[in-house]
C-alpha cells in the first residue's frame, strides 16, 4: 500500500472521483489498504430504476465491481492499476431508491492476478453479492 497510488489521491481529494463513480453516487466510509477491506456507500436515484421500480441490476452489479475493485485499488503501489477482467454477480433481493452499503475485500492478491469479493446491503438485508478476478497492469499515471 502506497498512499501516492492514485487511489489514495482520490481520496485525499487531491484526484477527483472517475465520472463513473461520482454517477453511482460512491462514498468511502472505512478503508484498510493494510488488509484489502472496505466500506463503501452509493445512492441509488431514480434514473437506477427499472420498470417495476428496483434498483437495474447493472448499477447494481457497478457497485460491487466499484466495492471491491477499490478495495483492491487501495493495495496498489504507484502506477498500477487492475481492470475488472471477470464479474461474477448473485442477486438476493430487490433494491430500492436510497442508500446502498458495499463491504468488500481483497481475497487473493497476486503480482498479475487478483480475486476479490463485495457485498451490497440496504436496510440490513444483503441485495447482491460478487466476486471477481482482476489484472494488475502498469500504467502511466496522468494524475
Amino acid at each position: 500500500m502506497d498512499k501516492n497510488s492514485f487511489f489514495w489521491k482520490i481520496v485525499d481529494g487531491k484526484v477527483p472521483v472517475p465520472p463513473c463513480a461520482k454517477t453511482l453516487g460512491l462514498e468511502f466510509v472505512e478503508i484498510d489498504g493494510e488488509r484489502g477491506t472496505i466500506e463503501t456507500r452509493f445512492e441509488a436515484v431514480e434514473s437506477f430504476l427499472n420498470p417495476v421500480g428496483h434498483v437495474q441490476g447493472g448499477f447494481l452489479a457497478a457497485m460491487l465491481d466499484d466495492t471491491m475493485g477499490t478495495a483492491l485499488a487501495a493495495t496498489l503501489e504507484p502506477g498500477l492499476f487492475a481492470p475488472t477482467v471477470n464479474l461474477n454477480v448473485q442477486y438476493h433481493r430487490p433494491a430500492a431508491l436510497g442508500p446502498v452499503k458495499g463491504l468488500g475485500r481483497v481475497a487473493m492478491r497476486g503480482r498479475e492476478v487478483c480475486h476479490g469479493s463485495a457485498e451490497l446491503w440496504q436496510n440490513d438485508k444483503v441485495v447482491a453479492t460478487a466476486t471477481g478476478t482482476f489484472a494488475v497492469r502498469k500504467i502511466q499515471e496522468k494524475i
